[in-house]
């Protein structure tokens, strides 16, 4: 039997945590021989329904699950976590301004970044759900200055995942038949789904669709699916959220496939010209050991540069309303 991981989830009583603990404990993201231990964190006022939550991981009886944690401390549960998922935060609601989420969850993922730069595994992956994903993972880092910035990342798999299903609808494939979907920028409205370098069973995806389905439908669907789901359901997406979670981290952990890659809102470099620092979504190539690198020397065209500027804009502007976090 392997050694086994910790694996700390925030906001563990909320809707997509919901959708995520019982998928991470029958084994889904680290394979059917990983035992693990789960640390499940809330806050206080909660702790009476996390308690229900872990009353039905322990009835699924899962044998990989060693042991189930719930608390209200951050350093307890992040204590020598090995995979963090920041789940935790305050949803947006319909009429709710992107600012007005910002300015309320950021104190949260400051402390729960000094937390983890306390406690946390030295090569800990750290991977924010929270919304506005980039910016909170910018103060998280920012907040565990004894953390290399490569141990955080911002989950825009959940943008990669819409952009491949409607590349796959368009074109009536399977989404198995999509490569090279690349989401840069924010997780946010601005973000900019880019077709330009994706293919469809190996056929450039460009020589199936016209450039009008493309502006005026592919990429504007993408950028606004959440809000669409909150109008629709009166709730953000949680299962959806939940599977991007987990198919981004299991990347980050094990590596991608091929020639492939993923769309994670990592630290730049400088790519692409992007400002450094910031938590930009790139196309992302992970090695077998974990180690995330920025996918570079791709060609930008005009039309892609453009909308690649205006989202990284924003999430300077976004940076801008919690300087003084950072």
């Amino acid at each position: 039997m392997k050694t086994p991981i910790v694996i700390a989830v925030t906001g563990a009583a909320g809707q997509i945590s919901y959708s995520l603990l019982f998928r991470i404990a029958s084994g889904e993201l680290f394979g059917l021989e990983q035992p693990i231990i789960l640390r499940l964190l809330e806050v206080t006022s909660v702790l009476d329904k996390l308690l229900g939550v872990v009353m039905e991981l322990n009835d699924c009886a899962y044998p990989l699950l060693q042991k189930v944690i719930s608390t209200d401390d951050s350093k307890l549960a992040f204590n020598g976590a090995d995979y963090v998922f920041l789940v935790g935060a305050k949803p947006r609601k319909t009429g709710m301004k992107r600012k007005d989420l910002l300015e309320s969850n950021a104190v949260i993922f400051a402390e729960q970044g000094k937390a983890l730069n306390a406690v946390a595994s030295r090569h800990v992956k750290v991977l924010v759900t929270g919304n506005p994903a980039n910016t909170n993972a910018l103060i998280t880092q920012s907040n565990a200055p004894d953390l290399n910035s490569s141990c955080f990342a911002g989950m825009t798999m959940l943008d990669h995942n819409r952009a491949i299903n409607q590349l796959a609808e368009k074109c009536g494939v399977r989404s198995k038949d999509i490569k090279n979907i690349i989401v840069w920028g924010n997780h946010s409205e601005t973000q900019y789904p880019d077709l330009h370098h994706a293919t469809v069973k190996g056929q450039k995806a460009f020589a199936l669709v016209d450039d009008a389905w493309i502006t005026e439908d592919f990429i504007p669907t993408v950028q606004h699916r959440g809000g669409a789901i909150l109008e629709a359901r009166g709730l953000s997406s949680a299962a959806s959220a939940a599977h991007a979670a987990i198919v981004q981290m299991r990347a980050w952990a094990l590596g991608t496939k091929g020639d492939d890659w993923v769309s994670m809102a990592v630290a730049s470099d400088g790519s692409y010209g992007i400002e450094k620092g910031l938590f930009y979504s790139f196309p992302v190539r992970v090695a077998v050991d974990g180690e995330a690198s920025i996918v570079n020397d791709l060609k930008i065209e005009e039309f892609s540069l453009e909308r690649m500027q205006a989202t990284e804009q924003e999430l300077k502007e976004e940076r801008m309303t919690i300087r003084h976090l950072l």
